[in-house]
């Protein structure tokens, strides 16, 4: 597998992020390896929430939330997928599936670092992803939070302008991961804040995980990812494990999910679940303080399954 990994100096000027990144090496399933990054914050002793992010942004993307979360007397952990961040970056699209994704991330969270109570803090992809496992290893989670995401099956349309999104990043000649972060937002980022989230791109050559991950989503029954996904929303509707819904106001890509996601799954039920006002899709972004208060409360209120 040909991989990327983009230059160190170019995260050196990062804006409310002093985390240092730590690595791991996980198999690439073709008898490689490949390096995944993550922060960290607060006690190494207490029970592990788990912060994963989603297409097309990196763990950047919890910096508000990291100190407020790791305060409250929790271990904050933000991996950036691979693809992504500082996480090495397979060249060729077709090195990019759903279900790599999901064993690269649970290699990472329960080989390496052998999380157990883990509280899922998961949007866009990052549900995508953290559903899955958290459907598939129910022994190693205590808690989920879904804040704009999804489980998709393929068995419903995918909204008009995700289909939009989708053929933009697939067929713009260079991607501008900056402006798409921008456009998934309320409020306007600053330009260094812009330029955090292009820095993992050095180039387009960098950009297969963008350009693949919308692609990876199951739009039809037949697809590759489906069975997987539906035994997982199946497996998460039953299960007692507590599970917080708090969507923004303005996302129009999963806005939909979140009363579907409040009815459907039983850890979700009996749980007072909070709309985040004036945010859009990377509501991380626009609104991550009032999120990681949710979290909090949440994670401080709400007993494990």
């Amino acid at each position: 597998m040909l991989t990327l990994r983009t230059p160190e100096e170019r995260f050196a000027e990062l804006p409310d992020f002093p985390y240092p990144p730590r690595y791991c090496e996980v198999d690439d399933t073709e008898g490689g390896s490949l390096r995944m990054a993550w922060v960290e914050a607060g006690p190494e002793d207490a029970d592990p929430v788990l912060m994963l992010h989603g297409e097309p942004s990196w763990s950047f993307l919890y910096r508000r939330m990291i100190p407020i979360v790791a305060a409250a007397g929790h271990r904050v952990i933000c991996p950036d997928l691979v693809g992504f961040g500082r996480s090495d970056k397979p060249a060729r699209l077709e090195d990019h599936t759903y279900a790599r994704h999901v064993e690269w991330v649970r290699a990472l969270a329960f080989d390496t670092l052998d999380l157990r109570n883990v509280t899922l803090v998961g949007q866009d992809w990052g549900g995508l992803i953290g559903l899955r496992l958290a459907a598939e290893h129910p022994e190693r989670f205590s808690r989920i939070v879904t804040a704009n995401t999804g489980l998709p099956t393929g068995d419903f349309p995918m909204p008009e302008i995700w289909w939009q999104f989708r053929k933009a990043i697939q067929s713009q000649p260079a991607i501008d991961v900056g402006g798409f972060i921008q456009w998934g937002c309320t409020q306007v980022m600053r330009d260094e804040v812009r330029a955090a989230y292009d820095a993992p791109f050095p180039d387009d050559s960098y950009c297969a995980g963008p350009r693949a991950m919308p692609g990876l989503v199951p739009t039809s029954p037949d697809d590759p990812a489906a069975p997987a996904n539906r035994a997982a929303w199946a497996t998460l509707c039953q299960s007692a494990t507590p599970m917080l819904v708090a969507f923004s106001d303005s996302d129009p890509i999963t806005g939909p999910m979140g009363g579907i996601l409040q009815t459907e799954m039983r850890g979700a039920h009996g749980i007072e679940h909070p709309v985040i006002r004036g945010a859009g899709h990377f509501l991380q972004e626009d609104a991550g303080e009032e999120l990681a208060r949710h979290v909090v409360e949440f994670l401080a209120t709400v007993s494990s399954a």
